[in-house]
């Protein structure tokens, strides 16, 4: 059986919560982990764009693709926010509606990255 003082290269739980309460009150950024198991959410989705909102922020909705040649479908009915890495965070973006990309949650934000 795997001990977590093991998993956690021989910092134990508590030693990891000290050490994360220090850089906080040392003002030091939160970080970010992804935990992933059997069962658990994906770290990427598939969505479709939907609307431009401004510069390289999209209005996206998830989609799950079925097979070649079928058109994906959409999953559930909520829209969500995502960025454009691949666009200037200045300009208009430019990509059509309907467009379809691969979605990763990076810290707090959406992002996905397709070439215009």
């Amino acid at each position: 059986m795997t001990r977590l003082a093991d998993v956690a290269g021989g910092m134990d739980l508590q030693e990891q919560v000290a050490r994360l309460k220090r850089r906080e009150g040392k003002g030091i950024p939160d970080e970010s982990a992804l935990v992933t198991a059997t069962g658990a959410a994906p770290a990427a989705w598939t969505v479709e764009i939907v609307s431009n909102v401004e510069k390289n922020l999209y209005a996206v909705r998830q989609v799950k693709i079925l097979s070649a040649g079928v058109t994906p479908v959409t999953v559930g009915g909520s829209e969500t926010q995502a960025f454009n890495l691949a666009e200037s965070f200045l300009a208009a973006g430019t990509l059509s509606i309907g467009t379809y990309a691969v979605m990763c949650r990076v810290g707090d934000k959406n992002v996905f990255y397709i070439e215009p």
